[in-house]
C-alpha cells in the first residue's frame, strides 16, 4: 500500500492514545517508535512523574508517566500500556501512556486551538483539540511536556 493512498494532503497525523478515561493526539512526526511496557530503572531524587530510564536497543532513554504528569490517579499496568518514544529534537524520551488507539489524520478544519484561564496544570501540555465523529482528542503540546 502506498502511502499517499492512507494520509490526506492537508492533514497531520496523530497517534490516538488512552490516558485514565480521557484521549489524546500525539503528532507522529514526534513518535520514533512504540514499544510494549518493559523494565524500568529507576533513578533517584528524579521527579514525581519521572519512572526512570530503559535501555532500548543500546540507548538510555528517560521515561515520564504522563497519567503522574497529568495529576491522574496511578492505575496498575495492562497489557495495552505502552511507552511512546518521541524525539523532538536530538534526545529521546519515552512517555508512559496506558494504551494506543490508533493514528488518525486531522485536516485543519478538524482542528481547533484552545485557550486557558490557567487555572488547570493539564492546559500547558494541550496545545489544540481535534474533532471526530466520537467526540474530540486533546492534541498534546510535546515541547511542553517535555521541557516543563
Amino acid at each position: 500500500m502506498d502511502n499517499n493512498s492512507i494520509i490526506k494532503a492537508d492533514g497531520t497525523q496523530y497517534v490516538v492514545v488512552d490516558i485514565g478515561i480521557e484521549q489524546y493526539g500525539i503528532d507522529i512526526k514526534y513518535v520514533d517508535n512504540i514499544v510494549r511496557m518493559q523494565k524500568i530503572t529507576r533513578v533517584p531524587k528524579a521527579q514525581r512523574y519521572y519512572e526512570g530510564v530503559i535501555n532500548l536497543r543500546g540507548e538510555i532513554v528517560p521515561v515520564m508517566s504522563l497519567r503522574k504528569k497529568f495529576g491522574f490517579e496511578p492505575d496498575p499496568l495492562g497489557d495495552k500500556t505502552r511507552i511512546i518514544i518521541l524525539k523532538p529534537e536530538h534526545e529521546s524520551i519515552g512517555v508512559i501512556v496506558d494504551a494506543v488507539r490508533e493514528v488518525i489524520v486531522f485536516s485543519e478544519a478538524e482542528i481547533e486551538k484552545i485557550y486557558s484561564d490557567g487555572k488547570d496544570d493539564r492546559a500547558k501540555y494541550i496545545s489544540e483539540v481535534g474533532k471526530t465523529q466520537e467526540g474530540l482528542v486533546s492534541l498534546l503540546n510535546v515541547n511542553g511536556i517535555i521541557t516543563d
